[in-house]
C-alpha cells in the first residue's frame, strides 16, 4: 500500500543549489531593481482625479462635476499622503511591534479622515454631483492596485 503522506526522509530531499550573493552582486541587484517610492502612487491618485474630473466636466458641462470628481479624489490622497508621511517619519527608531501599532493607528486614522471628508462634501460643495465624487474616489482606490503591477522607474525618484 503506498502511502503519500508518509514523512519525507532526509535523504530524499533535493539538496538546494543556494549560493549567497556578494557585496557587489547585492549592490548590483538593488541598482536594477530600486525600492519604489510609494509618493508616486499619491501623485497617481491626484492626476486620475484631475482627468476624472476633466472626463466629468466635459460630459456633464458644470464646473461643479469637475469640482466634485476632484474633491473625491482628495478625499483619498490627501489621508492617504498623511498616513505616508506618519508611518515613514521615525519608523527606523521603533522596535517591530510599536511599528506595527503606528501602522495599525494611522491606518485606522487615515480611513476615518476619508470617511469624514466625504461624510463632508455636501456642506462643502454646493450641488455635489454624487456621481462625479464616487468617480473620483473610486479611481482614486483603484491606484493602489496599479501601484502592485506598474512600478515605473522614472517615477521611483519622487
Amino acid at each position: 500500500m503506498n502511502n503519500n503522506n508518509a514523512p519525507v526522509i532526509e535523504d530524499e530531499v533535493e539538496v538546494s543549489d543556494f549560493k549567497p550573493l556578494t557585496a557587489e552582486e547585492a549592490q548590483r541587484l538593488r541598482e536594477q531593481n530600486p525600492e519604489a517610492s510609494p509618493w508616486w502612487v499619491i501623485a497617481a491618485q491626484v492626476a486620475s482625479g484631475l482627468i476624472v474630473a476633466l472626463v466629468a466636466w466635459a460630459w456633464v458641462r458644470q464646473p461643479v462635476a469637475a469640482g466634485s470628481a476632484i474633491y473625491g479624489a482628495l478625499a483619498v490622497a490627501l489621508p492617504a499622503a498623511l498616513f505616508l508621511r506618519a508611518t515613514r517619519r521615525g519608523a527606523q527608531q521603533l522596535s517591530q511591534s510599536a511599528a506595527m501599532l503606528a501602522f495599525f493607528v494611522w491606518e485606522l486614522i487615515k480611513i476615518v479622515l476619508t470617511v469624514a471628508l466625504l461624510a463632508a462634501a455636501p456642506w462643502l460643495i454646493r450641488d455635489l454631483n454624487w456621481l462625479a465624487l464616487v468617480a473620483g474616489v473610486v479611481v482614486a482606490l483603484k491606484m493602489y492596485w496599479v501601484a502592485l503591477l506598474v512600478r515605473p522607474r522614472f517615477l521611483n525618484r519622487i
